[in-house]
């Protein structure tokens, strides 16, 4: 048997010891929190719940969620989150894929749910933030579960759905053995514990922010302090009270116009931690300025957790990703087909305790993820320099060959950014009659702005190689992102894949 991932979050903290604290100054201890997780199982088992039950929610971000999440850890169930953005129609295919015993939402979506779950009988339970709500009624007056499930290692801890950007979102397995490892490597090479406070203004449906941000502050006995949303006022009101910050991209974009910034960070605070999307070096060279402290990255994927990540104490690496954690190895696929673990570029592969146990009822897919010798394939392009040390070109997907040469999308969005001083740039591939793929960047202008396409090709042709130079630079209102922060190119691929089609 191995640990179970709530045991290990929890068991080397003081009971007395401040895990959740709140901007109205509220504090929930270590103890406080356990109990209710464990009134929460109670009340998950007298539902029916049981060790390998799936139990899918879309909550918005609460204490309640963390409850129920982790309360599903010591019952052996799996818990399932949504993202709360999805359509009913989106959430309909999810739940008839995953299956749920017991589906839970907001009292106010009570019916809608109903309807979702009636097709695979699955029962429906409403709960919401101060514990309203059916769910959280039943667990106020239940008495604290005991005895935590015995997981095997690569027992199911959460099925976290891919984003689905092309084909249908598949359903990626987490064990419990992944999220440990993780997390303890984490909390190693940041050097965190006890005295540490994170802000937390990222989102439940997501793992970056209910098991890489949560996982890691627990285990490390560290406190989160916890913001419902993304806000930057709230933010810069809530840093001088913090050790470190996980955001994505466009959160420290946002903070880098704050007024407040420069005041809010003290001597405390000595981590800024990017995740989830590629920080541009605009970004990051901005909030240096402007803050003093320099965002170090880190670099995971649904299926493989967290694979590299810069340490605490390296401050020179702006643009790369950092080395492998502990237990987990990489490797880069060339295009002819050989391997390399140091100075080469190609398809990031993985393997080790972080990878994923597959696809939820997805044989055909579990095959095709894996190589042959058995490395999960990221999906993503990377440089490794002489160290081992990561730096991310794009995704595989997202590589444009024009005239048969290789042009990766981050070089090109990187020198865009630098000469618009600006972070709104995405460069993606379209056909073209002569060369089989163009070039194409868009950049986001604000209304009313001024737009020289014919400046920025003739500054970004000093800058590149002629096959990387867009063929064209189109300005645009708003470039398509995902919640976390990802360029959506698989939208801008199709809204301009008649560019070309006259042979200009």
């Amino acid at each position: 048997m191995s640990e179970n991932l709530l045991h290990a979050l929890y068991a080397g903290r003081d009971p007395a010891s401040a895990a959740l604290c709140f901007a109205d100054g509220s504090v929930l201890s270590t103890g406080e929190i356990m109990n209710n997780v464990a009134r929460m199982a109670t009340a998950l088992r007298e539902l029916g719940v049981r060790p390998g039950d799936r139990v899918s929610f879309k909550l918005e971000k609460s204490a309640e969620v963390l409850f129920l999440a982790h309360a599903c850890l010591q019952l052996g169930a799996i818990f399932n989150p949504l993202n709360t953005s999805y359509t009913d129609d989106e959430l309909a295919y999810l739940v008839r894929d995953a299956e749920p015993g017991l589906l839970v939402c907001h009292p106010g979506e009570a019916r809608r749910f109903e309807d979702i779950a009636r097709p695979i009988g699955a029962r429906v339970a409403t709960l919401a933030s101060g514990s309203q709500g059916f769910l959280g009624s039943r667990a106020r007056n239940s008495s604290p579960l005991k005895a935590n499930a015995e997981v095997a290692p690569d027992t199911t801890a959460a099925i976290l759905y891919t984003s689905g950007t092309t084909g249908k979102p598949k359903g990626a397995c987490i064990t419990h053995q992944s999220l440990i490892e993780s997390a303890r490597s984490l909390a190693r090479i940041w050097k965190l514990g006890p005295r540490d406070t994170l802000v937390h203004a990222l989102p439940f449906y997501h793992a970056h922010g209910l098991l890489t941000a949560v996982n890691t502050l627990l285990i490390s006995s560290g406190s989160i302090l916890f913001l419902p949303q993304f806000e930057p006022t709230a933010i810069i009101k809530a840093l001088p009270h913090a050790t470190v910050m996980m955001g994505v991209p466009t959160h420290y974009a946002r903070l880098s116009r704050e007024p407040g910034l420069t005041s809010a960070i003290n001597d405390r605070f000595r981590l800024a931690i990017c995740g989830s999307a590629p920080l541009p070096v605009e970004v990051a060279e901005r909030f240096y300025a402007v803050s003093g402290r320099r965002i170090i990255e880190r670099y995971g994927t649904t299926e493989a957790a967290i694979i590299t990540a810069v340490p605490a104490n390296i401050t020179d690496r702006s643009g790369w990703v950092g080395w492998a954690l502990p237990g987990v190895e990489i490797r880069v696929t060339r295009e002819d087909g050989s391997h390399a673990g140091t100075e080469a570029v190609g398809g990031l592969e993985t393997r080790g305790h972080n990878v994923f146990s597959g696809y939820w009822r997805r044989p055909e897919a579990n095959a095709d993820a894996f190589t042959p010798d058995g490395w999960f394939i990221t999906g993503d392009i990377a440089e490794i320099d002489r160290t081992g040390c990561i730096r991310l070109l794009g995704r595989l997907k997202d590589l444009i060959i024009s005239g048969g040469l290789n042009v990766y999308p981050r070089e090109v969005e990187d020198v865009l950014d630098g000469l618009i001083g600006d972070s709104k740039s995405a460069v993606f591939g379209v056909p073209h009659p002569d060369f089989g793929e163009a070039v194409v960047a868009v950049l986001e202008v604000e209304p009313g702005a001024q737009f020289d396409e014919l400046g920025l090709l003739q500054a970004a042709r000093r800058r590149l190689a002629p096959y990387k130079v867009p063929k064209r630079i189109l300005p645009v209102a708003a470039i398509p992102r995902n919640r976390m922060g990802k360029v959506l190119k698989n939208e801008l691929r199709e809204a301009h894949q008649e560019l070309f089609a006259g042979g200009n």
